[in-house]
């Protein structure tokens, strides 16, 4: 697959996923409050996104193979700045 067609599969994963679970930043700052409660410490929306990359770049590491693993790493990377700044029209 070339790499404009990776990332149009990766654009084609965020839409289905956003129409699946909503709006990213909203769900991102779901999940960094319930990981603030359950860490004792404040996490923000970014640092999940951030949190969920790595954690994708750890099963890399076991299995490089794993097809869907970059398009996860891209598409939580691709949302980090709509979770800062929201959504553009």
């Amino acid at each position: 697959m070339s790499a404009a067609g990776f990332l149009k599969r990766v654009a084609q994963v965020l839409e289905d996923r956003g129409a699946a679970y909503g709006d990213p930043k909203t769900q991102m700052e779901a999940i960094a409050r319930r990981w603030s409660i359950t860490l004792g410490t404040p996490v923000s929306a970014q640092q999940v996104a951030l949190c969920m990359i790595d954690l994708k770049l750890a099963r890399l590491a076991h299995d490089p193979n794993y097809a869907d693993g970059p398009i996860d790493v891209i598409g939580y990377a691709a949302l980090i700045p709509e979770i800062i700044r929201g959504p553009r029209s």
